[in-house]
């Protein structure tokens, strides 16, 4: 089968070499418009469609191109036959893709990587852009790679950093997340700020627990700067990195049951047209590494979590604030290695419920071949959690380990 021809004048400027390839079903962008955008997804093709006749949405663009505007952007892991779009061992980039038909996604796109090998070159012929050191977009889309993910917390606070603000409708977590995530910060601030600000935050939890979410959460804890004698920059810096802490421990928290389900299925599922022998050994070795490696995942998330929740211990339970003001200094590398298995394990979790719960819901079971390459999409994105690695040396203080099954 060959690939449709591009139906836009910019995709038919593209050399043959970035043309789409033929998508199995499972991947067919038209898939993406049933689900809201994801740790792994920046649907702004979708968001078009909803929202494109707002005032909000025109006056605050995520993207000033209007062909950025209207795209796909994707957390993807390298396949072996991608890894030399770059000169690094990156595992995990971010895909731009821009739809051929934005009414009708089963088209297809055209795509590049952000910062793939003449990325310049290719944006300038994609976007038109003039002037590529200056150009905002560019400078927006160098922020999203340099994320471990795209939850739209993580998305909002480093754009607003940059002083980039898009409409909300761009970023929205879902009324029921936020509630769910109040509540949970607001007991995880409660006990330091009683602890550290004494009487002078006493019943404010909640308050700060509201601005989790935003840059206000900085000017309310201004107290605690000078307790740790810290520099503006630093204090800045540091909190940033604590919220990012407390959302990743809450995403923590709510994805034990959809991962107990992924499990669960990996054990049960049964596709159809199991008649290759090569298939059948794949997905029977397949599960045990699955299992394996969502396990050590979850142990990895742990160890890094185990990190803040010590020194967190150690500031409101033993009154020994040094531990914490490390975690404050420092906590921006862990951050970013905790936001990277989390969105592994959402992307799993996420792709699961949506495409193989349905297909267990309709009694429509894959083709052995289909199913194959879901579990090898997934292995993809553990592989570097299939070698051991050293853990943290810390104590438990809250959390229960996976247990890594044998065999």
């Amino acid at each position: 089968m060959k690939a449709r021809k591009p139906a836009s004048a910019v995709a038919s400027r593209i050399t043959p070499e970035f043309q789409p390839r033929v998508i199995r079903e499972y991947r067919n962008l038209a898939n993406l418009n049933q689900t809201a955008s994801s740790s792994r997804v920046l649907n702004l093709s979708r968001i078009y469609r909803i929202c494109g006749r707002d005032r909000d949405y025109s006056e605050a663009p995520f993207f000033q191109s209007s062909l950025l505007n209207r795209c796909i952007i994707l957390k993807h892991t390298l396949r072996a036959n991608e890894r030399h779009f770059y000169h690094s061992n990156r595992r995990t980039v971010t895909k731009i893709i821009l739809p051929y038909d934005h009414s009708d996604l089963r088209l297809g796109g055209a795509s590049i990587f952000i910062n793939q090998l003449g990325f310049e070159s290719l944006a300038r012929q994609y976007l038109n852009i003039a002037d590529f050191d200056k150009n905002k977009d560019i400078k927006v889309l160098r922020i999203l790679d340099r994320l471990p993910s795209l939850d739209p917390f993580l998305v909002r606070e480093n754009l607003a950093r940059a002083d980039i603000r898009p409409a909300s409708c761009y970023l929205q977590i879902s009324g029921a997340d936020l509630s769910r995530m109040m509540q949970f910060t607001s007991r995880e601030i409660e006990r330091l700020v009683n602890t550290a600000l004494g009487e002078y935050y006493t019943g404010a939890s909640m308050k700060l627990g509201n601005k989790i979410l935003s840059n206000e959460l900085d000017q309310e804890l201004l107290p605690l700067k000078s307790t740790f004698r810290m520099s503006e920059h630093e204090f800045t810096e540091g909190v940033f990195a604590w919220r990012g802490f407390l959302y990743y421990k809450w995403r923590y928290l709510e994805l034990q049951d959809a991962l107990r389900e992924v499990l669960s299925g990996l054990g049960s599922y049964q596709p159809t047209g199991m008649r290759d022998d090569t298939v059948r050994t794949y997905l029977a070795s397949a599960k045990v590494r699955l299992a394996k490696g969502m396990a050590r995942a979850l142990n990895q998330a742990y160890d890094v979590l185990n990190v803040y929740d010590t020194a967190y211990a150690d500031m409101v339970a033993r009154g020994k604030p040094a531990p914490f003001k490390r975690f404050l200094l420092n906590g921006s590398g862990l951050f970013t290695e905790l936001g990277e298995v989390i969105g592994t394990l959402d992307h799993i979790t996420s792709f699961w419920k949506f495409r193989m719960s349905k297909s267990i819901q309709t009694g429509k079971a894959l083709k052995s071949a289909e199913y194959a390459d879901v579990l090898m999409d997934f292995e993809s994105g553990l592989s570097h959690l299939f070698e051991e690695r050293p853990s943290f040396n810390v104590t438990t203080t809250g959390f229960a380990r996976a247990v890594i099954p044998a065999g």
